[in-house]
């Protein structure tokens, strides 16, 4: 199965200057647990991510651990520590194996534009963040397609609320 995941403010606002313009534990530990979390043990899920978001990682956390992580780059030359490069969304699909369960399309705007374009996502992933920030970089608009929305639950941090969707 093959999904984006984000999260993103009232107006899908989803970064500032190549970074989160918010950190809330909990919806960081939703992420982690998501894309990391396999039925089957012996699999692991992929991560694929645009450079500026690779970049855009705590160094402490990369590669995300438990997961692949595969980032999208033009330059042939690239190489990033526990990274595997790929030119295109179509090439990183295309590196899962059997020994992977899912897959996650994890950002930014153009990956993600690039991903809601594919006929291959299965569904979306969608932390709504109900406050507005200062953003420069916004979630491209979600497809009609993905009209059934379930919620997975919502929590507060920091005086701001947020809540899980799943779109299909």
């Amino acid at each position: 199965m093959i999904y984006i995941i984000a999260a993103a403010d009232e107006k899908n606002g989803i970064g500032k200057n190549g970074q989160l313009p918010w950190h809330f534990k909990k919806e960081m530990r939703f992420f982690a647990e998501t894309t990391a979390k396999t039925t089957d043990p012996a699999k692991k899920n992929i991560v694929i991510m645009g450079r500026t978001t690779w970049d855009s990682l705590n160094p402490k956390y990369k590669p995300l651990p438990h997961r692949r992580n595969i980032v999208l780059s033009h330059d042939l030359n690239l190489e990033f520590d526990g990274a595997e490069i790929a030119h295109s969304l179509e090439e990183a699909i295309k590196m899962a194996d059997k020994n992977i369960e899912n897959i996650f399309i994890i950002g930014g705007a153009k990956v993600f534009a690039s991903a809601m374009r594919s006929d291959k996502i299965d569904g979306i992933y969608l932390t709504r963040i109900h406050k507005v920030y200062d953003c420069d970089t916004f979630l491209p608009q979600i497809p009609e397609k993905f009209s059934n929305i379930k919620t997975l639950g919502s929590e507060e941090e920091n005086g701001v609320k947020f809540e899980y969707v799943f779109m299909s």
